[in-house]
């Protein structure tokens, strides 16, 4: 006995397209037909892009490199966080396990901010995030720039 039972078939093809900007002034809804959508579903290379804020970087090409920067310096950060150790060893028991725990929030906060950046589908985005993190691996992860360890 078989299982079919004329079910309808689910093919990518029936899916309908993203619906279009959805506008609301004093109370009333209308669709904006004209203007484009900002999400994308593959790698592309512009300065048009729009994460981590609304309006940002708002298709300027200075505000583009300035968050280019910006995704950059996260990404050394969420290094640097990982593997600073700056908690005395004099210190509580108590006292090390809430500072790393900040600490450790604070990282995963930024991190969280590089992926939604990355998750934009910019390629300069992209390649600054690996970049921040493979700097900030060669200076605060690998054993290049530790003081007092043999090279």
């Amino acid at each position: 006995m078989g299982i079919s039972r004329n079910l309808p078939s689910h093919h990518y093809a029936d899916v309908p397209p993203p619906s279009p900007m959805v506008a609301v002034d004093g109370g009333n809804t209308h669709i904006d037909h004209n203007t484009p959508s900002l999400l994308h579903m593959s790698f592309y290379w512009s300065k048009e892009a729009e994460f981590l804020f609304p309006g940002w970087p708002d298709n300027n090409t200075g505000m583009y490199a300035l968050s280019i920067i910006f995704v950059f310096t996260l990404a050394i950060l969420v290094e640097f966080l990982s593997n600073v150790n700056v908690v005395k060893p004099e210190a509580t028991k108590y006292a090390r396990i809430l500072f790393q725990m900040g600490i450790n929030g604070i990282r995963a906060g930024f991190h969280y901010m590089v992926i939604l950046s990355v998750v934009s589908y910019n390629g300069g985005v992209f390649i600054s995030a690996i970049l921040g993190h493979a700097v900030g691996y060669v200076i605060f992860g690998s054993p290049i720039f530790k003081k007092g360890k043999d090279k």
